[in-house]
């Protein structure tokens, strides 16, 4: 049975108010359904943020972009990684995951820590160059947060398409 992404953003909600204690104490399916409601929410963000740098500069709404920024930052510090527990590597019942399993593997422990702080850093940063609310720097910093995810995905996401 397929959640609605309203209870998909209930639950990233309640596990950011919760922290990474409580999916220690959720089921793998859970864990995985959580994530990928956070990267959901990062990226419906990041199209309202794409829309608005790519747009007419008297079309340019500050506020509309800089909440953006604010909720991608909100979700990149969460903690997400603890939704990456065991068993969270291969699909679970019909939920299904994206993650390659060279992800799980402990030799690339380092590399996953430098993309993932890489990302938190372009995250926060877009938030902050966005409060300025400079459509040309925000633009920059979209691109900068882009190669973030991308630095992720090219490695350890399964493309859609295969």
């Amino acid at each position: 049975m397929k959640k609605t992404l309203k209870t998909s953003l209930l639950a990233l909600a309640a596990m950011l108010v919760a922290g990474s204690v409580a999916a220690q104490q959720l089921k793998p399916e859970e864990m995985i359904q959580i994530r990928q409601a956070g990267y959901k929410t990062m990226g419906w963000n990041m199209g309202k943020i794409k829309g608005q740098v790519e747009g007419a500069a008297d079309k340019f709404d500050k506020t509309l972009t800089a909440n953006a920024a604010n909720t991608i930052k909100a979700v990149a510090n969460s903690g997400m990684g603890a939704l990456y527990g065991p068993g969270t590597d291969k699909a679970v019942g019909d939920v299904k995951t994206r993650v390659k399993p060279e992800f799980f593997d402990p030799a690339n422990k380092d590399e996953i820590g430098k993309i993932a702080g890489a990302f938190v850093r372009e995250a926060n940063k877009l938030a902050e160059v966005a409060a300025g609310g400079d459509q040309k720097a925000i633009q920059a910093q979209f691109g900068e947060m882009g190669k973030a995810c991308k630095g992720c995905h090219d490695k350890f996401r399964i493309d859609e398409k295969k």
